[in-house]
């Protein structure tokens, strides 16, 4: 029996871990199978993909311009249409996952779906926690990214997953934290830095708060890097606090790696999360991570607030509290950051691709 080809299907391309993540496995996958397509709107990142990689998309570069939710449907239209021409396929979602299993499943097609966020971003809506348990609940495989996900997973859902920890490319990221620095550091100042789409789930406000908080403290250069609509809200912020001096919002068009690793602190605010794979880099570039305690992730990475530290979600105080602690403490908090660095182990790149690819292998006959 001839082997299925593998669709993976991710109408939109941008800048994020599910982006990183998505480069990384497919250039595994097109060594492994004989055909890898992409479904895919955004063709701005087709360079960064293995050349033997076909991407199925339309040529007008109009459509790259719409909102998300249109992007699903064109680009399960263009699955309807590769299915119609030829069912011997398998696909991997990455996005649109409920309409993507629904379509699949109709039409007979085997499917398996990445989850990256954690449910609790989206099981209030009762909608949406219709469309989980019992659409999503009908894929032929459900992968999350941390084992705190997959636990909420079966709370919320009683759905089985399985947990494939994001592949981590340690070589690649370091040397990317080699490319000049958009920008000078002030070495006697504490240095902070946070990377991230400008949305509500991210919850930069949080952070500009903590900075509003001490900025008559401690001597302190913030810096943001991130696009999105959040963007006025930040810097209006910014201007009414009196903060223009000490915080810098820069578009993600910056190498955030080498910014990342010239800094102190690495901050994450988020909300809610999957496996949030900046802390990952923050982590190989030996970067003091302090982190909201969201689901979900964060506290997987940072051991319990052994190889980090953790605040609550929201509280700024708490992350202004951390902050000052840790410029009185510096020496003393260097052992988590070494910590940290020794369990990356659990992220091994080529560990997590070959965990993927067997699940993929498993469905192809």
């Amino acid at each position: 029996m001839k082997k299925k080809k593998l669709i993976i299907f991710m109408p939109t391309i941008e800048v994020g871990g599910v982006e990183k993540n998505l480069i990384i496995l497919a250039n595994y996958l097109i060594n492994k199978i004989n055909e890898v397509s992409i479904i895919t709107i955004s063709k701005k990142y087709k360079s960064k993909f293995n050349k033997k990689i076909r991407f199925i998309s339309l040529r007008s570069t109009f459509w790259a311009s719409l909102g998300k939710r249109k992007k699903f449907f064109i680009g399960l239209y263009l699955l309807l249409k590769q299915i119609i021409k030829d069912r011997n396929i398998i696909v991997l979602c990455l996005q649109g996952n409920i309409y993507c299993t629904l379509l699949c499943k109709l039409l007979g097609i085997k499917i398996i779906v990445r989850s990256n966020t954690a449910p609790d971003g989206w099981s209030k809506n009762i909608y949406k926690f219709f469309c989980y348990k019992y659409i999503l609940s009908l894929a032929d495989r459900i992968i999350v990214n941390s084992k705190e996900f997959k636990k909420r997973f079966k709370t919320k859902f009683k759905i089985d997953t399985v947990c494939i920890y994001n592949p981590l490319d340690k070589k690649e990221i370091i040397e990317k934290s080699k490319i000049k620095k958009s920008i000078k550091f002030d070495k006697n100042k504490l240095n902070l830095i946070h990377v991230g789409r400008l949305v509500d789930q991210k919850d930069q406000m949080t952070i500009l708060k903590a900075a509003n908080e001490i900025k008559n403290r401690i001597n302190f250069n913030l810096i943001m890097v991130g696009d999105g609509e959040e963007r006025n809200n930040l810097l209006n912020y910014i201007h009414k606090n009196n903060l223009d001096k000490k915080v810098q919002l820069l578009s993600s068009k910056n190498e955030p790696l080498s910014l990342i690793k010239a800094s102190d602190i690495f901050l994450l605010s988020s909300l809610y999360e999957g496996l949030p794979n900046v802390l990952l880099e923050a982590q190989v570039l030996k970067t003091y991570i302090i982190s909201s305690n969201c689901l979900t992730g964060p506290k997987e990475i940072l051991l319990n607030g052994k190889a980090g530290s953790l605040f609550k979600v929201g509280d700024f105080r708490d992350l202004s509290n951390q902050i000052i602690y840790f410029s009185k403490n510096k020496r003393k908090s260097s052992y988590k950051i070494m910590l940290g660095y020794k369990n990356l182990f659990r992220f091994d790149y080529k560990n997590n691709l070959k965990i993927y690819f067997n699940e993929i292998n498993s469905l192809m006959n």
